[in-house]
């Protein structure tokens, strides 16, 4: 531990119940970006961020925008150091918190609880994403008040309409790129793999949306008249949907596993230390065996390898009760994760092409798309992002690991592609915090020692 750190770790430890009211603070503010009835609390939760910043001597303001307003606050580092300029974003908006009715407590007013399994910070906001947030902050806050500056150049960039789509945020930043033109971008919306074992995200799926309606008959027709002569469109689509992958779980559209990269050494030795087990994974939702490609480990199916799944079908009459009809139509909506280079717009084009070259006479089809974007994977040659996973792996019970994620955030892609820098994303959440649900909680430990490894982070980065 250097000498700079070890005070820094110390004020943190003992300075642990302020950080914790401050975060209480925050998460009180209603801050739903979803609900125009809380417009009032967005902004008041921007201004209390830029309160805040301000009060630990970071040059910080809000940003209006056609929605809510963007935070951002600036610190130079030492004088003559040749320490890396850091981006932090997070996120000060929350979901709403129906069904008011299961939650044990107002959801608003925050409270500190004892369970089981030790204390947690209970209350719309605390893991997602206010709780996460404040363990950079804190972390800040500290090292300043032990050394009186940062030990590298900081912007903090904060967003209040990621729980609704984001709408501000590429027009902003685009515009303000330059504000953000750092050597890393750091992310604190993620969590921990397991209970106790640290993660930096490092590969990030993208996501090709599509609907596929086919037409028959122009209206729907009595199965006793009609059967047999007549086409199906559920029989059609069904068809073509079952040859989008063989037996072993492959996706057959020509082209879908361009840009498909392998999984390198260092990272399958990575995954394979963390003991994945996939049956039990399953287990918590009722199933017990991995359907994927075969020759996949559990962590590749989901992430490091693309997949092209079914999300709904809809065809025919589908109340209660009976009606023996043949529809005129039937439609699905199906989605792909990406992963490497795959190109989101070159697999739609394939998967109309095999739609079109599969449709029968008597049948038109039509496509309505639902977004594209790629996958992001991060330059982990970056000096910074080995000397964060030890740090991390020095705050934490078990060594920190580069991981995927099946999902898609897309702040990250914007990072790389908006601005050019990769995006560092570790957070401290754990699979029980029931984001976007009621009753939603950040352990404590979680809160304390995520704010211990963003100092032993931004003393690791700022080192030669």
């Amino acid at each position: 531990m250097t000498p700079q750190l070890s005070p820094v770790l110390s004020r943190i430890d003992a300075d642990l119940p302020a950080s914790m009211d401050r975060l209480l603070d925050l998460m009180r503010l209603r801050s739903i970006s979803t609900d125009p009835a809380y417009k009032d609390d967005c902004a008041a939760a921007a201004d209390w961020l830029v309160a805040d910043l301000s009060s630990i001597g970071i040059d910080a303001k809000i940003y209006t925008t056609p929605g809510h307003p963007m935070v951002m606050g600036h610190v130079d580092g030492p004088k003559n150091s040749n320490a890396p300029h850091l981006v932090f974003y997070g996120h000060y908006d929350v979901q709403p918190v129906d069904p008011i009715d299961l939650w044990t407590n107002d959801p608003f007013d925050p409270q500190i609880e004892n369970t089981a399994k030790g204390r947690v910070i209970r209350g719309r906001g605390s893991s997602d994403d206010k709780g996460q947030l404040m363990t950079f902050i804190e972390a800040c806050r500290a090292w300043k008040t032990e050394h009186g500056q940062l030990p590298c150049e900081i912007t903090f960039f904060f967003e209040g309409e990621e729980e609704s789509g984001s709408p501000s945020l590429v027009p902003f930043m685009e515009e303000h790129k330059d504000k953000l033109k750092g050597d890393v971008a750091l992310i604190c919306d993620t969590g921990l793999f397991g209970h106790d074992t640290p993660a930096i995200v490092t590969m990030l799926r993208g996501l090709m949306g599509d609907e596929i309606t086919i037409t028959a008959a122009n209206k729907d027709l009595h199965s006793g008249m009609f059967g047999g002569i007549a086409r199906n469109p559920i029989r059609v689509l069904t068809k073509i949907l079952a040859g989008l992958h063989d037996d072993s779980g492959r996706v057959t559209l020509p082209g879908f596993y361009d840009g498909v990269p392998e999984l390198s050494d260092d990272l399958r030795s990575q995954w394979e230390a963390l003991d994945f087990n996939a049956e039990a994974f399953l287990g918590e939702v009722g199933l017990k065996n991995p359907a994927g490609e075969e020759g996949k480990t559990g962590l590749q199916m989901i992430w490091s390898e693309p997949t092209l799944e079914f999300n709904g079908i809809i065809g025919g009459y589908t109340g209660e009760g009976f009606k023996t009809v043949l529809p005129s139509q039937a439609s699905v909506k199906l989605s792909a994760r990406l992963v490497g280079d795959q190109d989101p717009h070159k697999i739609r084009a394939a998967l109309h092409d095999y739609v079109c070259a599969n449709l029968p006479d008597d049948c038109t089809v039509t496509f309505n798309p639902h977004g594209a974007s790629k996958a992001s994977t991060m330059a982990t040659d970056h000096p910074a992002f080995e000397k964060a996973r030890v740090a991390l792996s020095d705050e934490w019970p078990n060594e920190a690991a580069f991981i995927g994620c099946g999902g898609s955030i897309p702040i990250a892609g914007h990072f790389k592609r908006i601005v050019g820098v990769d995006a560092m994303l570790a957070g401290f959440g754990r699979d029980d915090d029931q984001i976007h649900s009621p009753n939603e909680k950040y352990d404590v430990e979680s809160f304390h020692k995520g704010i211990r490894s963003w100092a032993r982070i931004l003393d690791a980065v700022s080192k030669d």
